[in-house]
């Protein structure tokens, strides 16, 4: 009788807090047509695995119920029909689900190489941040050279990433963050100033750095009451992109300011999208943003590692109110190339 591999993964028990996040042991998966099954040294965590734990962002009906919807590891199996990829390759991947674990099988369009220079674990926090900003941001809202960028929730995973793409594409951003410590993060990124909305005015100080014009371009993951202060400070034919709603789904705004300033407003996730949309941004990501992760001119993010069966540990980090960067989870091959020295110059302590 011929054995099932089987593989350490984090299922999510029930809808509840980070304790329901918990180690089990499920058969690999198999590439299908048109996949890769990628051995993954480190998965991502992220705001959409948080809210899915919790039990308010169900997958769609054909996505993995296992959290994690991003990785870097190296492709173990090529399914038919896939032409670019081969077995050994070093790669990240945006997955449909299933990435908290030690395979994942993904449309061979979602994958990406590894950058040049990049450790496969500084690598497995890149896919989810940079997939959703270049959709929005860049496809979606044409980011352009010498537009203002308002970032909202600047210190997390997708500011970063909105700060980082907006300097690449020459426009430039200015950071929303929380406290002085993010604030300076936020700058290090490249933001050209930051704004705290714990103690100054928002819609102040975004007309004062933009010579009383306001921004052109909004990136906002509040939500809530927060809405209505990016109508007032957009700029007239601004475009504000609703990427997630931290702080609330029902806001209260001034459709005659929306009106007067012809403004655009559009929301959009990315788990529910096509494959062949994802492999458009995969493809927009590979042909700008993937140079410049090879050439230093967008720089590697703060990152927090923790072993793979920690994963409870990692989200409850992510919910402290204090935590800026990204937090990502080895697996137990990923330990082993830390250990080995074979993951890049640059070390990562786990947590």
């Amino acid at each position: 009788m011929t054995q099932i591999p089987m593989m350490r993964a984090i299922a999510i028990t029930e809808p509840g807090s980070a304790d329901v996040l918990q180690p089990v042991d499920l058969p690999r998966p198999t590439a299908g047509p048109g996949e890769v099954v990628i051995r993954v040294a480190a998965a991502g965590v992220n705001a959409p695995d948080l809210a899915q734990r919790r039990g308010v962002y169900d997958p769609p009906p054909d996505a993995s119920p296992l959290p994690g919807l991003e990785v870097a590891g190296e492709i173990v199996a090529v399914g038919d029909g896939v032409e670019r990829w081969r077995v050994g390759a070093a790669v990240v991947a945006l997955t449909h689900g299933g990435g908290y674990a030690e395979y994942v099988a993904v449309a061979a369009g979602q994958v990406l190489p590894c950058p040049t220079g990049w450790s496969l674990i500084e690598a497995a926090a890149l896919p989810e941040t940079f997939f959703t900003v270049e959709q929005t941001l860049v496809m979606r809202a044409g980011l352009a050279e010498g537009m203002q960028v308002l970032v909202h929730g600047a210190a997390g995973g997708i500011g970063g990433a909105a700060i980082q793409l907006s300097r690449l594409h020459g426009a430039e951003a200015i950071a929303v963050v929380s406290t002085k410590q993010k604030a300076d993060y936020a700058l290090s990124l490249g933001a050209r100033a930051a704004i705290r909305h714990d103690n100054e005015d928002v819609v102040a100080q975004c007309k004062a750095l933009t010579d009383g014009r306001g921004a052109d371009r909004i990136v906002d993951v509040i939500g809530g009451d927060m809405l209505d202060n990016n109508i007032r400070a957009a700029a007239r034919f601004g475009h504000i992109v609703i990427i997630s709603t931290l702080s609330g789904g029902k806001s209260e705004i001034n459709a005659g300011l929306i009106l007067a300033k012809q403004l655009t407003l559009s929301g959009s996730t990315l788990r529910p999208q096509s494959a062949a949309t994802k492999a458009a941004i995969a493809a927009s990501l590979e042909s700008s943003a993937w140079p410049a992760l090879a050439d230093g001119r967008i720089s590697r993010p703060r990152i927090q590692a923790l072993p793979l069966d920690r994963a409870a540990a990692a989200h409850r980090l992510m919910e402290d109110r204090s935590f800026f960067g990204k937090v990502v989870l080895v697996t137990n091959w990923g330990e082993t190339l830390l250990t080995t020295g074979l993951d890049g110059d640059n070390p990562i302590e786990m947590a």
